[in-house]
């Protein structure tokens, strides 16, 4: 089944250029089909190389979604043009009244700030409250992955003596949870953060569960026992050439980054990466969706 989105977002060619199954909004009219309602929180400063990622994961799944973006109303993005904000985005103030089957909060590059000192902190706040209410499970990706345990548990951040930079080695630590059912025993997941939450303060919670890390990466997966939030130290919906252009963009700004580990073939940088993380990311979204969102939410959003 398809993923539903505006007809004019730059996604869709992209997507479609993949051979993904991508509905307009207009086609999905004429059917008569409920489909499962997401809103994603968009904090990246590329807010459409992000959306593309996060829709390509979202789209391999037999269920019909349809997708909202969301963006600050206290922050007002840089890196993204006004017209596209203008065209695709909400706010949400705009939304506060609905509810939805699933949400979506990205990262953010904010991560060596106190969380309160962040511009939109006090804004994400009464998001993440509302969520409690109003979403059947929210999946937090990196920072903002970092930013709920924080909010929601009390669940400190540490900085790192350097960055944690490149594709790492993970391990699955409960094999029977649905949300990582089908995943090898070892699978690797890209990481780019100069901050870290530790396995050992999340699994003090009594109400969280850990359900991957690795020796390198530390704290990859984690989990409230209802299932209503998912928190993911990482980025399994980043591109190949993704932690490339990170590094590209460091050493054009002169901050000598660490080469990013286990990318590069050969360690070199003029040569093309590979995506080795594919098979776990899609199958970490589809898991997601199936078994936190589409089996737990109502029919009827509203009275649910």
């Amino acid at each position: 089944m398809p993923i539903k989105i505006a007809d004019t977002l730059p996604a869709r060619g992209v997507l479609e250029g993949e051979n993904i199954f991508v509905m307009t909004r207009s086609r999905a009219l004429t059917q008569d089909i409920r489909p499962l309602r997401l809103v994603i929180l968009n904090l990246m400063p590329d807010k459409v190389a992000t959306e593309t990622q996060l829709l390509r994961c979202l789209s391999n799944t037999p269920l019909q979604i349809e997708v909202e973006l969301l963006q600050t109303s206290t922050y007002t993005p840089k890196n993204t043009r006004a017209d596209h904000l203008f065209a695709h985005y909400t706010t949400f103030s705009e939304i506060r009244g609905r509810r939805y089957d699933g949400m979506i909060i990205t990262g953010a590059p904010v991560e060596l700030l106190p969380f309160e000192q962040v511009a939109y902190w006090d804004e994400l706040c009464e998001i993440m409250a509302w969520s409690k209410t109003h979403v059947t499970s929210t999946f937090h990706i990196c920072w903002g992955a970092q930013a709920a345990l924080y909010y929601h548990y009390g669940v400190p951040k540490y900085e790192l003596e350097e960055k944690l930079f490149g594709v790492f080695e993970h391990s699955i630590t409960d094999p029977l949870c649905p949300l990582t059912r089908g995943f090898d025993d070892v699978f690797l997941a890209p990481h780019s953060r100069y901050t870290d939450v530790r396995t050992d303060d999340v699994a003090a919670v009594p109400d969280l569960t850990v359900l991957s890390s690795g020796e390198q990466a530390g704290l990859y997966i984690a989990m409230s026992r209802d299932g209503r939030m998912v928190f993911v130290n990482g980025h399994s919906e980043y591109d190949a050439e993704t932690l490339s252009l990170e590094y590209a963009r460091d050493v054009e700004k002169g901050v000598a980054p660490p080469l990013p580990v286990s990318y590069f073939p050969g360690d070199d940088p003029a040569r093309t990466p590979r995506k080795t993380w594919r098979s776990h990311g899609y199958l970490l979204y589809c898991n997601w969706l199936n078994y936190y969102v589409y089996q737990a939410t109502p029919y009827d959003l509203e009275n649910g």
